[in-house]
């Protein structure tokens, strides 16, 4: 981008930039909640639902399935509609699937492709609800601040992880898996309201003669064909194939293998969070030591290493201390690389584009872990947890390797505004 168009993009921003708050305050409840269905999830379906290996891979996909489906087309029509509506009627959506487990659950209703379908839900309200947060935020703040936004969302995300988890083993166990399920759908209410008050200037930029075959692929051709988005987004996509595998075959050797409680569980998540949560403090100076690429690709580096780790744990049944390790590890690494790398991807694309390169990349990435989740799923199955590991670990691998032989990604730079 020109300094000219990074300087009309600042002022554009600039009347907005008060309503930040607001808006991350809704993503740090939506998160909170997120982090306790992250806990009451796994044992909902491993536990009282009873699932064989392949139905928790099929589960574990169902919410990912609709990126598949829908996300080209989410992508095109968030670069035509208004995007704050959106974030409020998907927010809305994801409630109503959410709510309606527990309800089933009480009724004495609830089976395994029932859940399967509402989560399919779920996943297709969540396609455009996150096309419209990754592509709303360039309105609230200057894009040169871009990186310190995102760095203060994960932040926020990562200390819903650290409390969420354990907080949410609690209600399990206090509770049960499908009532905790409610804190969830209870904050994607409050994140509904919290976002419909923002007041920003949204321009509809509603053209004649347009057609979405011809805007799907403008938004494929800047997300594939940039010199530095290109390779970055298929790096991103191989990992997340990697992390579909890897947090099925988790669960599973976790809550089966080597019997940990839903609260143990949980704080396992709960470390995560926190090491992703000293992540994301130190992702805008790791980001400024190294250059935007280099640290992303730092990052990628760490994964294998933690999921060795994890290997380890599954071979020798008898350590699970390294999975707090592995874990801790693996936040770490998500906390310094997101911010960077979503402020990368939010600064190099005009903002016409972005709800379509947002929602490709991401509609990518998350077909990727369905497809992940159920080859995980598939693996345990036939080989046992202890080789799918060493699958998990060759692939988040390759997505490493994918990065660091991008010149482009080596070289990119993005200097934030100092905090």
């Amino acid at each position: 981008m020109s300094p000219a168009a990074d300087a009309d993009a600042d002022a554009a921003a600039g009347p907005s930039r008060g309503w930040f708050g607001r808006y991350w305050t809704a993503a740090a409840i939506s998160s909170f909640g997120t982090a306790v269905s992250a806990v009451a999830m796994p044992v909902l379906v491993v536990q009282l639902l009873a699932a064989t290996p392949a139905e928790v891979g099929i589960v574990n996909a169902a919410q990912f399935v609709p990126y598949a489906v829908l996300g080209l087309i989410a992508g095109a029509y968030t670069d035509r509609w208004r995007r704050k509506p959106i974030l409020v009627w998907s927010s809305i959506g994801r409630a109503v699937s959410l709510g309606a487990i527990p309800v089933l659950w009480l009724t004495g209703a609830l089976e395994i492709w029932m859940l399967v379908v509402l989560l399919l839900l779920f996943g297709s309200f969540s396609v455009f609800g996150f096309a419209a947060t990754q592509s709303f935020l360039p309105r609230l703040v200057p894009r040169s601040r871009l990186v310190v936004a995102n760095a203060r969302l994960d932040q926020t995300d990562a200390a819903a992880q650290t409390v969420g988890p354990a907080l949410g083993g609690g209600l399990v166990g206090l509770l049960g898996a499908p009532i905790a399920l409610v804190v969830d759908a209870a904050s994607y209410l409050v994140d509904a309201l919290l976002n419909g008050s923002i007041r920003v200037d949204e321009p509809r930029g509603r053209r004649p003669g347009r057609h979405l075959g011809r805007e799907i692929r403008e938004g494929l051709r800047w997300a594939y064909a940039h010199p530095t988005l290109g390779p970055l987004a298929v790096s991103t996509h191989v990992w997340f194939f990697a992390n579909g595998i890897a947090f099925t075959v988790l669960s599973l050797l976790a809550l089966r293998s080597l019997g940990f409680t839903a609260f143990t569980f949980g704080l396992l998540l709960a470390v995560s969070g926190s090491a992703a949560l000293l992540g994301a403090s130190f992702a805008v100076r790791f980001g400024s030591w190294l250059g935007t690429g280099p640290a992303i690709i730092v990052a990628r580096a760490v994964y294998p290493l933690a999921w060795l780790l994890v290997a380890v744990a599954a071979w020798l049944s008898a350590a699970p201390a390294l999975l707090y390790i592995a874990l801790a590890l693996h936040g770490l690494a998500a906390g310094v690389e997101n911010a960077n790398e979503m402020g990368l991807r939010q600064a190099v694309t005009p903002d016409a584009l972005l709800g379509r390169v947002n929602a490709n990349i991401r509609a990518a990435n998350r077909t990727a872990a369905a497809i992940g989740a159920l080859a995980g799923g598939a693996a345990v199955g036939l080989i046992g947890d202890q080789w799918t590991l060493v699958v998990v670990i060759v692939v988040f691998g390759a997505a490493a390797v994918i990065a660091v032989l991008s010149p482009s990604l080596r070289g990119m730079r993005i200097l934030p505004d100092s905090d």
